[in-house]
């Protein structure tokens, strides 16, 4: 018996109703699906945000602990007395060398750097500016420009130099800016001078063709102060890569020589300088000086004992006033150098 013709209509139409019922339903769990999604991400990343702010706030009052760590060491230093076998507690803490410490459940570390065993970028003259960069290893047409720049940024005139630059150069430039025609605030404000790149300044890697091994340059930070109190070099506390720009001695010379000089409390300062190649009357040793730290900059870092990012500071300090000390300047948020 075949079925009424109304009957199978209405059969039909509520088969498409289900289906559309079906698809409806369908795109209600997919539209759910993905406000939840987007919700739950958007949570994820909140709570990840609020983790790195607690971690880099809890890092900066850990790395401000390890600036008044290094100022407290630098301020109770007993100037050219190095430590006895039997008390480390006199340990020289101006060799340049990070200490580490643990405050509550975080870490930070510092370091003292002696300003004096710097060159004086304000001061050096241009033939051993010209010097300077010969020996690090820049290359002839970068080193003119640079040296060239850096006199025109210095000096008072509008007049070029033959490799240099003035306030039209500058204007040329987009964003445009003019050149302080007289002594540089930082030395970070090498990086407004031409020629000068972030590569040159803070040091950069290289790959050797022949293997993956990154070689690292100095950075021209670590070479030039703005701060230095004395037109020469301190060699109680200059880098081996100071020495060397400076001089011209090969660096294992100078390298040796600061590894040396750690046991100073042994030989004397004319017993060191064989290490050199330098003589008593020498004329490189014009160059330098042997003296106690008076301006020092204290970098300091810190993170909580389950971050792996730190966050650093960094505070150039004097020697004397009315509390032992004057702050120069203050980095808030200082660029990390490589860990040594």
């Amino acid at each position: 018996m075949k079925p009424k013709p109304e009957r199978k209509a209405r059969h039909t139409n509520l088969a498409d109703q289900r289906g559309v019922a079906l698809l409806v339903v369908l795109w209600i769990f997919i539209f759910l699906f993905v406000v939840a999604f987007e919700f739950s991400t958007a949570v994820r990343e909140e709570a990840a945000a609020a983790h790195r702010y607690s971690d880099e706030t809890q890092g900066y009052y850990l790395a401000t602990a390890g600036f008044q760590r290094g100022l407290y060491e630098f301020l109770n230093q007993q100037p050219g007395v190095a430590p006895l076998p039997q008390d480390r507690e006199k340990e020289d803490v101006l060799d340049g060398n990070w200490r580490e410490d643990n405050l509550g459940t975080g870490v930070f570390r510092f370091r003292l750097i002696d300003e004096g065993g710097k060159i004086n970028i304000n001061r050096v003259n241009e033939d051993l500016l010209r010097r300077v960069f010969t020996n690090l290893g820049v290359e002839a047409n970068v080193r003119d420009i640079l040296v060239d720049s850096i006199m025109d940024w210095r000096d008072p005139d509008d007049l070029h130099r033959t490799n240099g630059a003035e306030k039209d150069y500058y204007l040329a430039l987009s964003p445009s800016y003019t050149p302080k025609n007289s002594a540089l605030d930082s030395v970070e404000d090498m990086l407004w001078i031409r020629g000068m790149t972030p590569q040159l300044f803070y040091g950069y890697s290289d790959y050797d063709d022949q293997s993956s091994d990154r070689q690292r340059r100095v950075g021209l930070r670590e070479i030039f102060t703005i701060d230095s109190p004395i037109d020469r070099v301190n060699l109680r506390t200059a880098g081996a890569e100071v020495i060397h720009a400076l001089s011209g001695i090969p660096l294992e010379k100078c390298r040796a020589f600061v590894e040396e000089r750690k046991k100073l409390s042994d030989k004397t300062i004319a017993d060191l300088l064989p290490l050199l190649g330098i003589g008593a009357g020498d004329a490189t040793l014009q160059m330098f000086i042997f003296t106690n730290p008076s301006v020092v900059a204290v970098e300091a870092e810190g993170r909580p004992a389950e971050s792996r990012a730190a966050r650093r500071v960094k505070g150039v300090v004097r020697r004397g006033g009315t509390q032992g000390f004057e702050l120069l300047r203050w980095l808030d948020r200082d660029t990390a150098l490589p860990q040594s």
